[in-house]
């Protein structure tokens, strides 16, 4: 996929060359469309969680369109941490920055229909969490051992499955519209099902960025459907100014143990997370190991990132890896190509009225995209799974992390009498089938015997390779 023009092969796998500026230029814009849609996603979500999203027709809607300006502006601010550097922030490595999916379990049940002013705990969280996770660079290379493929893979697979119902909500018209004869109409489906189709279409049949962007390019052609038939409202952009900075404390601050507790849980997630992409990065596009600084400085940045974001308005922001394997597409190492997307970020920030575009897109045009994207973190996690050993002790292990995580999150009515603040913590799935997985893997014996799960397993005791016995494993 290189372009023998952009450099050589020695100058293309280091992060400190700089490719011709006519080259440079669309090989920064690329890595902003590959993370485009998902580093907005999340703004979306929360402010439809609160109340004053999509269909709700809040006289706070603009503040939805102010979270995704910020979404873009501070996505790109991190990333200039991360390539750039400022003392020992940043990896000096073309790590690409944006708005973590991650986090959106825990602050949907913070935020659900308490509107506006709900937001201020969310930004104290974020705060908090983002400070927490930049402590965690100091130490970062001796917490991996607590976070194996067993309990990485289970996280992303339950943040995917903690998702997918908002993608079908969207996909149907929206929770403003549950309960209404347009709640699932053929014309919803219709919009979401084309956006999935086209995106489908691209995945499997087009090459490079076309490819890459598919779940953008999908939203495009189902917006224009959806234009067509007369589903977008362009009234917010008319009204959007056409530049505007960002507002020191927008939304306020507010500290409650519920957030600080489960922001800073999931940064100790978002903080191994981004140690696998720096190590991604440096194998597909160097060819080598990252180094203890990289780690450091990544991590660093990721936490200063989150915490500067918190203080005007934005979501917690991680290493995105898609933009990773962008990277070992290409071929291209550069650290500027990636400065220039960030820079490219920051610009559409600035301007409203981009934001306000965005904000026009129909909920259920949104929802296809969604559906495919946390389709596809469901289908990560699965994807660390199978670096597992299934032997007896981790089966045993997932199954009772999955249970209760998922369990919880189907049912929080079942946790009514327990204090406010754990009912929001377990009820997000996420952080007891993570804690629990942890735990278990910490203190639990390395063998069980085969007979020890018969009795529970229903004859589906699987047979993955630690499921062998010891003379026929390869």
């Amino acid at each position: 996929m290189t372009d023998a023009t952009l450099g050589t092969p020695e100058q293309l796998r280091d992060p400190n060359y700089s490719p011709p500026i006519a080259k440079a230029v669309p090989l920064g814009i690329q890595h902003v469309l590959a993370m485009f849609v998902s580093n907005v996603t999340p703004a979306i979500i929360v402010c439809g969680a609160a109340g004053f999203g999509f269909g709700s027709n809040s006289p706070d809607f603009p503040q939805m369109i102010y979270m995704i300006q910020m979404s873009m502006f501070f996505a790109g601010i991190a990333t200039l941490f991360q390539t750039i550097g400022i003392g020992p922030v940043g990896a000096r490595l073309p790590i690409v920055q944006g708005t973590s999916f991650a986090f959106i379990p825990i602050m949907i049940p913070l935020v659900a229909g308490k509107g506006v002013d709900a937001i201020a705990v969310l930004m104290g969280g974020v705060l908090v969490g983002g400070c927490f996770h930049a402590f965690l660079g100091i130490f970062i290379g001796r917490l991996r051992f607590a976070l194996p493929p067993l309990v990485t893979g289970l996280v992303v697979t339950m943040i995917g499955l903690a998702l997918v119902k908002v993608g079908i909500q969207y996909a149907a018209g929206g929770v403003p519209a549950i309960g209404t004869p347009e709640y699932g109409s053929l014309m919803n489906w219709s919009m979401a099902l084309l956006v999935i189709i086209v995106t489908l279409g691209l995945k499997f049949f087009a090459r490079g960025m076309l490819s890459v962007s598919a779940v953008l390019i999908g939203l495009l052609v189902g917006y224009a459907f959806a234009f067509v038939m007369g589903e977008v409202n362009l009234g917010s952009v008319g009204t959007a100014a056409a530049f505007a900075l960002p507002n020191p404390l927008h939304f306020g601050l507010e500290f409650t143990a519920a957030a600080v507790i489960g922001f800073c849980l999931m940064s100790f997630v978002s903080a191994i997370e981004t140690v696998g992409d720096v190590s991604g990065i440096t194998k597909g596009g160097a060819g080598r190991e990252a180094t203890d600084k990289e780690i450091q400085g990544a991590t660093f940045a990721d936490g200063v990132g989150t915490a500067l974001s918190g203080l005007f308005g934005a979501l917690p922001n991680t290493s995105f890896s898609q933009n990773v394997g962008l990277i070992a597409m290409t071929g291209v190492m550069s650290r500027m190509v990636v400065t220039i997307g960030a820079l490219f970020l920051i610009i559409c920030g600035l301007i409203p009225k981009i934001g306000a575009v965005i904000s026009s897109i129909p909920i259920e045009v949104l929802g296809g995209g969604v559906i495919v994207m946390f389709g596809m973190v469901v289908a990560a996690g699965i994807s660390m799974l199978s670096d597992v050993n299934w032997n007896r002790r981790n089966m045993v292990i997932f199954a009772i992390a999955l249970s209760l995580g998922l369990g919880l999150q189907l049912e929080p009515a079942a946790l009514q009498h327990m204090p406010g603040t754990m009912q929001v913590l377990a009820t997000s799935g996420i952080l007891p089938a993570a804690l629990i997985a942890i735990v278990l893997n910490l203190i639990l014996p390395e063998e069980l015997s085969d007979e020890a799960t018969e009795e529970v397993s229903g004859g589906m005791a699987g047979h993955g390779h630690g499921s062998l016995p010891k003379e026929d494993r390869a």
